[in-house]
């Protein structure tokens, strides 16, 4: 009985932490509906680009588990319904990021919509404007732990992408893939 009472607590604790952390993400601009769950050290900024400001949309039901950042650098982020991010998933919008609805996201996930040029021995990297390329991420798409997904990539609806492999081209829906760089091995029945 008084277990069950100290469980009913610690619920109802979860849930108040969880909005205090969504009404921290809507007091920096992030555009978050209110059924979504967000766990500590959850971390997100719109930055600027061009004098621009940037956007975070998560619709409904998204999960947002520990250590998750969300840096739009003045570009978009765009996540849909029903989407879990795991543990530390980084995803870097600059150059604008789409998440289809009911895709899993593992740990340490990191999605990425910008490059950099390769200048001339003169000329320093870091001095160089970013290459915005836009990501797409389809529905129903499970990301293994450690993925990597570079920018300018598209992701078809239902794909499977096999822990530790780095998506550096366009997958077809329905794809089953692994490896660096990452290679279609078959397709879901």
């Amino acid at each position: 009985m008084l277990s069950n009472v100290i469980r009913r607590i610690a619920d109802q604790q979860a849930v108040m932490a969880s909005h205090w952390r969504r009404l921290q993400l809507t007091s920096i601009g992030v555009d978050i509906h209110p059924t979504c769950t967000v766990s500590s050290q959850v971390s997100a900024s719109l930055g600027y680009s061009s004098g621009k400001l940037g956007h975070i949309q998560i619709d409904s039901h998204v999960s947002l588990c520990q250590g998750v950042v969300l840096d739009a650098w003045g570009g978009k982020i765009i996540i849909k319904e029903n989407i879990f991010l795991g543990p530390y998933v980084v995803i870097c919008g600059n150059g604008e990021i789409t998440i289809g609805q009911n895709t899993l996201i593992a740990m340490h996930c990191r999605i990425l919509s910008s490059n950099h040029i390769i200048p001339d021995r003169q000329t320093r990297i870091r001095s160089q404007p970013d290459i915005l390329l836009p990501t797409k991420i389809g529905e129903d798409v499970w990301l293994g732990a450690g993925v990597t997904v570079l920018g300018g990539v598209t992701i078809g609806d239902g794909c499977v992408v096999g822990a530790g492999s780095v998506v550096t081209k366009d997958l077809p829906p329905y794809s089953i893939v692994v490896g660096v760089p990452a290679k279609v091995i078959r397709t879901r029945a």
